[in-house]
């Protein structure tokens, strides 16, 4: 066995459990369905779905439907928690909505392009190891956990605050880091549907302002969902603040501005134009 295949064999449980505890602590103080914790089902139910899809997606060596898998679990996940917790309030009702703006926006964004692009090449050394692929799937859900937890916690907890200055400012927040993402992948995607812009990088619009605008937005947004989830939360519940802890430091840190810049500056490292930019544009946060 390879040793990328043992890493992955050991990362299967270790992911299972970190999934196991947060659906404990989460499920502190909130609904129950027959005696089951309405929030641990969502956490076994994020993890089943991925499963579920990992086994035709490996039969068919196609990393295709991994993102709109997420969106399915996010959409499915989020509508479920508010038919089957009692007592849904005005602070549930928009946490919901505005995860399912989120993800049906972005779920539809992703899945347009890799049927664009045909495949994901992050994907081309994973897809034959049946271990390797079903990592990166469980990671998934509990990826889909760890955001969406903060407003899945408060969605299913039994302290009911009605709307307040929190909720104002939580979707004040909210609304422009949506907007703000939007914004900067439809710019993107028009910059590169030019065949004149083919092999150049894009610094015009929010670009100029940031170098990952997209990624200022995604963090900006859940911070705001958790925000507004903050006066629902007690107890062990406040696990669920990992929520836009986790997002900063995946974008920053692990999967998004990493290796982005390091993709960039393999590709135009180098050029005056590329280093002029990189050097006078901030890597996340906006500068007017």
């Amino acid at each position: 066995m390879k040793d990328t295949d043992r890493r992955s064999l050991i990362a299967i449980p270790v992911v299972v459990l970190i999934g196991v505890l947060i659906a404990v602590a989460g499920s502190q103080g909130g609904a129950t369905l027959g005696g089951i914790p309405v929030f641990a089902m969502a956490v076994g139910a994020a993890f089943l779905i991925q499963w579920l899809v990992f086994i035709p997606s490996f039969r068919a060596q196609t990393e295709k439907f991994y993102d709109l898998t997420g969106t399915v679990t996010y959409t499915a996940i989020t509508l479920l928690l508010i038919l089957l917790t009692p007592g849904v309030d005005a602070r549930a009702l928009l946490l919901a909505a505005m995860v399912l703006a989120w993800t049906l926006r972005l779920g539809t964004f992703l899945f347009r392009r890799i049927s664009k692009a045909g495949k994901d090449d992050r994907f081309d050394e994973i897809k034959p190891s049946f271990v390797r692929f079903l990592n990166v799937w469980t990671i998934q859900g509990l990826w889909v956990v760890f955001t969406a937890a903060a407003a899945w916690v408060a969605i299913t907890s039994a302290t009911r605050v009605a709307l307040d200055w929190f909720a104002l400012i939580g979707f004040l927040v909210w609304a422009v880091g949506f907007g703000f993402e939007i914004v900067a992948d439809q710019q993107k995607s028009r910059f590169n549907a030019d065949p004149a812009n083919k092999g150049r990088f894009i610094s015009t619009g929010l670009w100029a302002k940031s170098r990952h605008p997209n990624y200022f937005g995604e963090i900006l947004l859940w911070i705001g969902i958790a925000i507004i989830a903050l006066p629902a939360l007690e107890g062990w519940q406040w696990v669920a603040l990992i929520s836009p802890v986790f997002v900063t430091l995946l974008l920053t840190k692990v999967s998004g501005v990493p290796l982005l810049e390091k993709k960039s500056d393999t590709k135009w490292g180098g050029q005056a134009d590329y280093d002029a930019h990189k050097k006078n544009t901030p890597v996340l946060i906006p500068k007017f």
